[in-house]
């Protein structure tokens, strides 16, 4: 965090910031190490929220500085009156949830999915937030027109005039969705805590490489034998001339996933020459530990729902379910029930709040559960 961050969440706390404040606050949260910091720092709240007296609450709050003070991206503020005043700000931004956009009903103790911003990142750096609640046009650096968004989708425009690759970043928080319709006609739907870099527009003669920096995208290529597609992330290259398929890649997740559904696509390794052909209906699961790439029929509704709002579980253990549900509806969860998180559970959710979801798997497994803003405490149920 740098001393300007600092200030506006002070600011935001204290109820007097400003739009600018707020714009650039939920900016910064949306990228993935302010997220994963962000979620660091919920769990050493918990600590310090349950804590049974003020000395516990004093070594908790002790524990969140020495987790801060260790991380080198932190730059503190020198003119800090007192640790415990801005410990005491940072955990009510975690309690009460830092995005401002959250929609939150605390009376019925339910979250519901929040709706955080999705973001724009230029060639040059400047970060745009996207509303969705209005039409408006992307500009490029020069101020030309470059493409149109509506709604959750941005649709970019043809120019066969450009000379040098020009990229955009748009980051999908958890809880959202967004389609990106690149400019050669290729249709990238982003799943909730998505990451992805691509060209505004791609040149004549090379061919059109975009990146999932972290996330989970399903690609309709349009097809062109002159210019293969290709999509890389930092362990695998999925080559493809015109077809369907899902790519995985979340950071908590164990593996990379690519599900094909129509067509074929050619998958390497990044720095390797070995190659492996994917058909229809068929997995190709990279394992960041043993760093191999394996092969294997898939279900189809499995690897798509999310296209429909769905998540479609079938044969998991509980303690891989829980990334899904904290990516579906912005929500952080701890679980301490050792049997329930190696449990198998098929399962299918669709409009259910997160509550809803919790006691289906109630129904499935007796647990004692509580919410408490956008976090989740799991534990083994007793009589």
């Amino acid at each position: 965090m740098t001393p300007k961050i600092d200030k506006q969440i002070v600011k935001y706390i204290s109820k007097s910031a400003t739009a600018k404040d707020l714009d650039e606050l939920s900016v910064w949260i949306q990228y993935p190490n302010n997220k994963i910091l962000f979620k660091e720092y919920v769990k050493t709240h918990y600590i310090i929220n349950y804590a049974m007296n003020n000395s516990e609450q004093d070594r908790g709050i002790e524990r969140l500085l020495l987790k801060i003070r260790k991380d080198k991206k932190v730059i503190f503020i020198k003119k800090i009156k007192s640790f415990t005043k801005y410990a005491a700000v940072i955990l009510v931004i975690f309690s009460a949830s830092i995005f401002y956009f959250s929609k939150l009903d605390i009376n019925n103790n339910d979250l519901n999915i929040v709706s955080n911003v999705v973001t724009l990142k230029t060639e040059r750096g400047k970060v745009k937030t996207i509303n969705e609640n209005v039409e408006s046009l992307i500009k490029g650096s020069n101020g030309n027109i470059i493409g149109n968004q509506k709604g959750n989708s941005i649709t970019y425009n043809k120019n066969s005039n450009l000379d040098k690759l020009v990229y955009n970043t748009i980051t999908v928080p958890y809880g959202k969705r967004f389609t990106i319709n690149l400019s050669d006609g290729t249709k990238v739907n982003l799943n909730s805590g998505t990451s992805f870099k691509y060209p505004i527009n791609f040149l004549k003669g090379q061919e059109r490489k975009v990146f999932i920096e972290t996330g989970e995208a399903f690609f309709n290529v349009k097809k062109d034998e002159n210019h293969p597609f290709i999509v890389n992330n930092r362990n695998i290259n999925i080559k493809v001339l015109g077809t369907e398929f899902n790519v995985s890649s979340y950071p908590e997740d164990d593996r990379i996933t690519t599900f094909l559904v129509e067509g074929s696509i050619e998958l390497s390794q990044n720095n390797s020459l070995d190659k492996i052909k994917l058909t229809p209906g068929y997995k190709a699961s990279y394992s960041k530990t043993s760093k191999n790439l394996d092969v294997s029929k898939a279900d189809f509704e499995v690897h798509t729902a999310w296209l429909k709002g769905k998540i479609v579980i079938k044969y998991m253990k509980f303690g891989d379910i829980i990334n899904k549900l904290e990516r579906r509806y912005d929500v952080s969860i701890e679980s301490s029930d050792a049997i329930l998180n190696n449990e198998f559970i098929t399962a299918t959710f669709e409009n259910e709040t997160i509550s809803q979801v919790l006691e289906v798997i109630n129904k499935l497994h007796p647990i004692d559960y509580k919410i408490k803003g956008n976090q989740i405490l799991i534990s083994k149920y007793n009589k």
